[in-house]
């Protein structure tokens, strides 16, 4: 009783403080960042650059934003913007050419500064050119499904939340609905999996790194998976085992579980050394991949020998690479 007290404690003091949130306008908080004047034209082209589009910066950085999602207080995230969107060509108010979108939701206990400073795709951004959300969770957590913490206990919509934030970027013309992929770290791993699989159709691809499939799944299309898991993790058990959450002592499932369903799921074949494989191997990685279906889908596992409970140094560079490769279908 005394936990239950506490945490609904914990709980009204994070709605009070969303709550006192709503004061700061949407797009406030930028990061580092150029100031995009109004009326500035790109450096290509004879279109003009608005500073704002429905409220996203246009300018280089990364930037601290608000999301209405229809309930009490709103919801926040980082979005990095690439030097390739502030100076291409623009017309009518938005890009000539949308980027494409990376999704990155944190571990547990993190936050959304905590999954940019460990994955390092502000520089992958500009160098490859790609837009970057760092959505944050609820109390630090994701609810996907069986996992984890507040956001799980609160039943909170957590992919009502994510695709609300695709549809903006989307639906604002800097984003490309065909290029939208999701990533993430532990329960954000299992997050990704859940828009996978309860989204309508929102993504491309996914990137898992140490997390579990821990809820029934029924993806709407083909979603591409890549799919990192250590040997020696004991928080998410390569094999299996540990427990789901604080409150439930049921094993995680092992990873080669998910690694079936997504490859079942896309009606592809057993996983073996391709050259996409084979390009992903690196360091004490050792990667098998399905080839693609024949609708574009694609499910590659990278098994890291000796690896704990932890985001490998070159899963961002390997991730940006399967993705690119994996828009969805026209």
């Amino acid at each position: 009783m005394r936990r239950a007290l506490f945490l609904l404690a914990a709980i009204v003091l994070v709605l009070a403080g969303a709550i006192a949130g709503c004061k700061n306008q949407s797009g406030q908080g930028g990061q580092g960042g150029e100031s995009a004047a109004p009326g500035r034209s790109g450096q290509k082209g004879g279109g003009r650059r608005p500073t704002t589009v429905q409220g996203i910066p246009t300018g280089t950085g990364t930037f601290k934003l608000n999301l209405d999602v229809g309930t009490v207080g709103h919801r926040e995230y980082l979005l990095h913007v690439p030097a390739q969107l502030t100076k291409g060509s623009w017309r009518s108010g938005k890009p000539v050419k949308p980027l494409p979108l990376v999704l990155a939701m944190h571990g547990g206990l993190s936050n959304m500064q905590g999954m940019r400073e460990l994955t390092g795709f502000d520089g992958l951004s500009d160098q490859k050119g790609f837009l970057v959300a760092y959505p944050d969770g609820f109390m630090t957590t994701w609810n996907a499904g069986d996992c984890c913490g507040a956001a799980k206990i609160g039943n909170v919509d957590d992919v009502g939340f994510l695709t609300k934030l695709i549809d903006k970027l989307v639906g604002s013309g800097l984003a490309d609905g065909r290029r939208v992929y999701a990533t993430g770290f532990s329960n954000g791993a299992g997050m990704a999996y859940r828009l996978a699989c309860d989204g309508p159709g929102k993504v491309a691809a996914i990137g898992v790194v140490e997390g579990a499939l821990v809820m029934s799944c029924h993806p709407g299309r083909p979603v591409s998976a890549l799919i990192f898991h250590g040997t020696a993790d004991r928080s998410v058990p390569y094999n299996g085992g540990g427990n789901r959450d604080f409150n439930d002592h049921r094993p995680f499932p092992p990873v080669s579980q998910a690694v079936d369903f997504w490859r079942k799921a896309d009606k592809l074949p057993g996983l073996r050394q391709t050259s996409l494989s084979r390009e992903l191997s690196r360091a004490s990685a050792q990667c098998t991949s399905t080839g693609k279906g024949g609708d574009g889908a694609e499910v590659s596992f990278c098994r890291i020998d000796g690896g704990t409970h932890h985001w490998p140094s070159t899963a961002s560079t390997q991730l940006w690479d399967f993705f690119a490769a994996h828009p969805r279908p026209s």
